[in-house]
């Protein structure tokens, strides 16, 4: 805990197996109060290992795709009472080291949703991101950021910290079951006016990392041109979307089990 807040790291995993163990061997468990692991159908051993490191782990009942894992994590976060989530990547491409601070962040106040940068630093290229990566990288989030009237160093991270009250206020459930979820769910709480902060974080390219390819990175581009033009022109209110309108009641899940 800090400062009282339960602490809660949420593990969006798909054959993650290489490297579960080496991630979750970093979490400082004198913070993190609970892990949990929501598991998209993997076809390697991801479930069983989890089942050995003191994780609650969830098990879909087919491969739904990244954004539905998410909403899982996130509605068994709430359950279990967090007050602060950190969503993390199971593929140890961020730092687990850094989950302690993003997480003083949001129980300080001061922010509530917390991003961990690659861009802040200048260490993504040395990090090993693919030169076409950091290029989309950099001009979607100029893009972004004048669509959305921000000014964020990086719209694309797959680390963040959410207070309890953004994943409660937010219409998630209304986001893409895909990549694409990251990007709604940060224009959403762009929109609804929480405050966002950023801390540095190093970040690891190798074999065993999860990334889409150039083609999927295309449609990815796309989609996030279109999530900033649908911002925009909610905020004028020239036309109504619902990942932009006031949170209704989730459909009850029946797509994933926990296992014991």
């Amino acid at each position: 805990m800090l400062n009282g807040k339960k602490i809660i790291v949420v593990l969006p995993a798909y054959n993650a197996a290489a490297t579960l163990e080496k991630t979750v061997s970093e979490l400082d468990r004198d913070v993190v109060d609970e892990v949990l692991l929501v598991d998209d159908f993997s076809a390697d051993e991801t479930v069983c290992l989890a089942r050995g490191l003191d994780i609650r782990c969830f098990l879909h009942d087919r491969n739904y795709g990244y954004g539905r894992n998410q909403k899982t994590c996130y509605r068994e976060a709430l359950k279990s009472e967090a007050d602060v989530i950190v969503m993390l990547h199971p593929d140890y491409q961020y730092s687990p080291k850094l989950v302690p601070a993003m997480a003083a962040m949001v129980v300080s106040g001061e922010y509530e949703v917390v991003l961990g940068s690659r861009i802040l630093g200048g260490k993504a290229r040395s990090g090993g991101m693919p030169l076409y990566k950091y290029i989309f990288n950099r001009m979607l989030t100029l893009a972004e950021n004048l669509f959305l009237g921000s000014k964020l160093s990086e719209f694309h991270t797959g680390f963040r910290a959410f207070s309890r009250s953004v994943l409660e206020e937010l219409p998630i459930h209304e986001n893409s079951d895909d990549f694409m979820f990251d990007n709604e769910m940060l224009a959403q709480a762009i929109y609804f006016k929480f405050n966002v902060g950023e801390i540095s974080c190093p970040t690891r390219y190798f074999p065993e990392a999860s990334s889409i390819n150039f083609r999927r990175s295309v449609v990815y581009g796309l989609g996030v041109l279109w999530t900033s033009v649908r911002f925009r022109l909610q905020k004028w209110g020239v036309a109504s979307f619902r990942i932009f309108a006031a949170r209704e009641p989730a459909p009850a899940p029946d797509y994933y089990t926990e296992i014991d």
